[in-house]
């Protein structure tokens, strides 16, 4: 059996405005009705695969759940690192949590944000790579370039690409164009797609050859790790000592028992709106729109708007990405796809909350949106999965109005307990302790109208709270 390792943590920076550092890429229906992180799922299912392990931080662990069950797979295991400590600490903790139970695991180890459209494909060249493992061989994939990418990092092989696993000379980093051309040509070359297939002994083997700082800290926080509501959240003290580094620099650069497993199913990370559009079915004149988009008379354009109320128009484009929400807008020639964190970090400069925040805020309960903000009044739209329920919580600085537009809510207010149903409201005056649940099996929606002198996320005090969140925590 091949445990799947899903890496699931990201910044979010190179498909803003959709994708940004509380809701990145993985999370959005990119290319066709899943997203990234379930189609990465769903790739590593079937009768040679074990539960997948996910490792992921704490705010996105509620997504990862919701995501996977909406797919109907359950998870082996979820790791919740304290912080982003890059790949190499988040591959060795999946290795020592696995080698607890059994030194042999295989691990298939994979980002949760690639496109890999031929799933039989890849798993015929994850059965390939086993006869290397087998042997105590590391396995990489590498993927078959169709152009010239400087966005890659790439991997020479000792020989030409086989159908069966080849040695590997050396890792390559990400090229000027030109270079690019040259490795693309000579055939020798191939992109590093960072998927890895090894057991757990052996990985751990090479972290203790090439990386020994990493090994103490990390075991550490493995055996110091807590269970909390299902998850498993590792030792933050013990976390807090590792290093930051991907598992490239730490251990395949150096390791000697590595091989190439070489790939040509089809590839995209989706590192970049450009590639967005020429992963995506098309129409007439390459033109790739989504949502309520019109374009014309445009060629070679990506028009996309993800707000329910934003029509983009586009007349007499040729190479532009243009991408709006109900907060932010993209415009941008399509060869700049790569600038576009650049936006992202001008916006951090400015302290615009657009650079990190998205525009709806999910909570394990379900998800909030701002409608309209003024002085001393906010409206918001909230969804509320079925059974869920938020804290039982109180405001030192507001009131709420809650009117119920979809389903029916069970509202508490100072130990009352009521049934809202559509079309009803229910006011809760500063300082009550109340909650909400939704008791059907249906979503439940409702607009809530905030009043008072602050209205920050932050002003809240919690009493009970079954997903087991602090004081400090939101929602």
């Amino acid at each position: 059996m091949i445990t799947p390792v899903i890496l699931c943590g990201g910044s979010g920076t190179r498909l803003w405005p959709l994708s940004r550092k509380s809701y990145p890429k993985q999370f959005v229906p990119l290319v066709g009705e899943e997203t990234l992180f379930q189609g990465s799922a769903r790739r590593m299912t079937g009768a040679q695969f074990a539960a997948p392990v996910v490792i992921t931080n704490s705010d996105f662990r509620f997504i990862v759940t919701e995501q996977l069950q909406a797919i109907g797979i359950d998870p082996g295991a979820i790791l919740i690192e304290p912080e982003g400590r890059n790949t190499a600490p988040a591959v060795l903790a999946a290795a020592l949590y696995l080698a607890k139970t059994d030194p042999e695991a295989v691990m298939l180890v994979a980002p949760s944000d690639h496109v890999v459209p031929d799933t039989a494909a890849f798993q015929a060249a994850v059965a390939t790579g086993l006869t290397a493992v087998e042997s105590g061989q590391l396995v990489t994939f590498g993927i078959t370039p169709t152009h010239a990418e400087t966005a890659y990092g790439y991997l020479e092989l000792t020989s030409a690409p086989t159908d069966g696993p080849v040695a590997l000379k050396r890792f390559v980093e990400k090229p000027n164009a030109e270079r690019a051309e040259e490795m693309v040509k000579s055939g020798s070359f191939l992109w590093n797609a960072g998927i890895f297939l090894f057991k757990a002994k052996d990985i751990i083997n090479a972290f203790e050859a090439h990386a020994p700082a990493l090994l103490a800290p990390v075991q550490e926080a493995v055996e110091t790790g807590a269970v909390d509501l299902g998850f498993c959240r590792l030792g933050a003290e013990a976390w807090s000592k590792v290093d930051d580094i991907s598992i490239d620099y730490a251990v395949m650069e150096k390791a000697a028992n590595l091989s190439v497993v070489p790939f040509d199913g089809g590839w995209s990370d989706l590192g970049g709106w450009d590639a967005v559009w020429r992963e995506s079915p098309k129409g007439k004149n390459g033109v790739l729109t989504s949502g309520d988009a019109t374009a014309i008379d445009c060629e070679d354009t990506l028009l996309r708007s993800d707000s329910e109320s934003l029509e983009v128009v586009g007349i007499g484009l040729k190479n532009i990405m243009a991408v709006a929400m109900n907060d932010a807008v993209l415009v941008a020639d399509m060869s700049r796809a790569q600038d576009v964190k650049k936006a992202v970090d001008a916006l951090k400069a400015k302290n615009a909350a657009q650079a990190t925040t998205f525009p709806k805020d999910h909570r394990p309960w379900g998800w909030f949106e701002s409608l309209v903000i003024g002085d001393r009044f906010q409206v918001k739209r909230i969804h509320v999965h079925p059974g869920a329920a938020l804290s039982l919580q109180s405001h030192h600085h507001r009131a709420e109005h809650w009117i119920v537009v979809s389903g029916t809510a069970e509202v508490e207010i100072d130990g009352k307990v009521q049934l809202v149903s559509e079309n009803q409201s229910v006011f809760i005056p500063l300082g009550a302790k109340h909650r909400m649940k939704n008791p059907g099996k249906m979503p439940m929606v409702l607009i809530e109208v905030q009043t008072g002198s602050y209205l920050g996320e932050d002003d809240i005090i919690r009493y009970e709270d079954i997903y087991a969140r602090g004081q400090g925590a939101k929602g």
